[in-house]
């Protein structure tokens, strides 16, 4: 039997790598094609039918939601597609992180979003893949676990595959190699002579902001004081 695999990382180290604090401050909005069962009471509620669901910076794209209201205001939601889609803002920055799978669970309670079979995570360039991903969206971990197929569902298998982009400001961006020590020695100072006879580039001797005045040094005085 193939053993699982699991991996746990950073995917990005700043704060900004939060998701939008703001969001569980803004009303929860729904749509469906089908008939919805909603309970405004208990703010639950199951929608069917090219589901839309969306609070502040969060969009949940599905064929079928069960979802509820916390008592935070914050959206919980249970959701089933091919594939369920899932955006949501990161706090203090213009960049989103993004999840796909066939089924999603997220909890807004702990900001906790599991993509299950086919699952892919981004944000921004960088991307994991593997049939279960588990996202803390307030502290920017992942774990990603490998596990066989689903019988009839084609995936990425018992493997964890991902690419991690170079950090901006990296010497491994193109543009940005280190410059290589090829072993020359630097070159002297040009000797060109001057109309004067004096090298050129130099400095008259003497009183001038230009000129590179010798160190001062201060030596303590051993003479007795006059008399």
């Amino acid at each position: 039997m193939l053993a699982s695999l699991a991996l746990a990382a950073a995917i990005a180290l700043p704060a900004a790598a939060r998701a939008e604090k703001a969001d569980r401050d803004k009303p929860i909005s729904f749509s469906a094609e089908q008939p919805a069962q909603v309970d405004f009471q208990k703010r639950v509620g199951t929608l069917r039918g090219n589901v839309v669901i969306t609070q502040g910076t969060l969009t949940i794209h599905a064929d079928r939601i069960d979802f509820k209201q916390n008592a935070d205001n914050s959206l919980s939601a249970t959701a089933w597609g091919n594939p369920v889609s899932f955006r949501q803002k990161k706090d203090g920055s213009d960049e989103y992180f993004e999840g796909y799978a066939q089924k999603a669970v997220y909890d807004g309670d702990t900001q906790t979003l599991e993509l299950f079979d086919r699952a892919l995570l981004k944000q921004g360039s960088d991307e994991i893949r593997s049939n279960y991903i588990s996202y803390n969206a307030a502290t920017g971990i992942f774990k990603a676990e490998g596990r066989p197929d689903r019988p009839g569902v084609e995936g990425p298998g018992s493997r964890v595959q991902g690419v991690f982009q170079p950090r901006p400001g990296s010497p491994l961006l193109p543009g940005k190699a280190p410059a290589k020590d090829n072993g020359k020695a630097a070159p002297a100072p040009s000797t060109d002579a001057g109309k004067d006879g004096k090298p050129a580039g130099s400095t008259p001797s003497g009183s001038g902001a230009a000129g590179a005045a010798a160190p001062l040094a201060l030596t303590p005085d051993t003479k007795p004081p006059a008399k």
